[in-house]
């Protein structure tokens, strides 16, 4: 049992035919807002290994898993170099999710795919590191604090609307001060979420003459994705090609 997509993935491809993996949160569903289940809960008890990001990035589902050798909590995985201020969205950088694939691929017994999915996830970093060499602008504007991992790989810039969670309404003061700071570095694109309302990127972008776009946080399929065959990579390079327009990369 995974908790949610980038977890799910991860096992899937580690696992290939041999590993039955499940995911905890729905397409469509924002994994914060995870409400568990009585037959979550039963899954849970029932699994063999329970995949979770943890520190509280789904609390309820943390709670009903509790702890144990079958529990893997993936945040706490040596060398992840986390921020101090809690961001968990260590998955959009290709390095650190590596790193997680890493432990994932110990505990299930699978060197070989392991390799495999790590030296996909170097080629992806690659990708990265070439197609944002050389940009116009380096500030990624973004409705939720969900890219502080991947813009410190690649010499990137967050500014976050909101914090850490979606759901919480930016300051009146913090939306002046990002409002202030697009119109004086000549920012051309506020990005929002797939997951999450567009309506304070939309605030930001009509009052600046910017224009939106989006740029996928990936802690979840919709169920167009899902049903169109998109995964962790296609998404990473839809994201890739978003930021090199926005941010006028050459």
């Amino acid at each position: 049992m995974a908790s949610f997509y980038p977890l799910a993935y991860a096992a899937e491809k580690v696992g290939g035919g041999r590993a039955n993996v499940s995911n905890l949160t729905p397409a469509g569903a924002e994994p914060h807002d995870l409400e568990v289940s009585p037959q979550d809960v039963a899954a849970i008890r029932e699994a063999d290994l329970v995949l979770l990001l943890g520190r509280d990035f789904q609390p309820q589902l943390e709670d009903a898993a509790g702890s144990g050798k079958k529990v893997l909590r993936l945040l706490d995985t040596p060398g992840l170099d986390l921020h101090p201020d809690g961001d968990p969205h260590v998955w959009l950088d290709p390095i650190r999710y590596a790193t997680i694939v890493g432990r994932i691929g110990r505990v299930m017994h699978e060197p070989a795919a392991t390799a495999r999915l790590q030296a996909r996830l170097r080629g992806l970093d690659g990708e990265y590191r070439t197609g944002l060499a050389h940009c116009e602008r380096r500030e990624i504007v973004t409705s939720h604090e969900a890219f502080g991992y991947l813009a410190e790989r690649y010499g990137l810039e967050q500014v976050a609307i909101t914090g850490l969670s979606p759901e919480v309404e930016p300051e009146p003061a913090k939306l002046q001060h990002v409002v202030a700071l697009v119109r004086e570095r000549g920012v051309t694109t506020i990005y929002f979420e797939t997951l999450v309302s567009p309506r304070i990127a939309e605030t930001v972008a009509s009052e600046t003459g910017a224009k939106t776009a989006v740029l996928n946080p990936i802690e979840g399929l919709t169920k167009n994705e899902a049903s169109q065959g998109e995964d962790y990579f296609s998404l990473m390079r839809k994201d890739l090609r978003t930021l090199r327009e926005g941010l006028g990369c050459s």
